[in-house]
């Protein structure tokens, strides 16, 4: 009455196979692709986040020669 040859719990055996297959590589791919792009873009200096804010109007002259001033004084003190 319900034998049908294994067919129909066959194909839901590889209907399962293939769902998970799909959805682990659905997740690899998002996961992976997030990762690249941090990668990709390097963390600013603290001198390009200044000559950054110096261009862009920001900060005047005056102050960016007081910050990077301070930045290489800092910077000495360490080495």
């Amino acid at each position: 009455m319900f034998y049908d040859g294994g067919y129909f719990m066959g194909g839901m055996h590889w209907f399962w196979w293939i769902f998970w297959v799909v959805l682990v590589g659905v997740i690899a791919f998002y996961g992976w692709g997030r990762q690249g792009e941090q990668r990709r873009r390097p963390r600013e200096t603290p001198h390009e986040v200044l000559q950054r804010r110096l261009a862009s109007g920001e900060i005047a002259p005056e102050e960016y020669e007081k910050r990077k001033a301070l930045l290489d004084r800092d910077a000495g003190a360490k080495s």
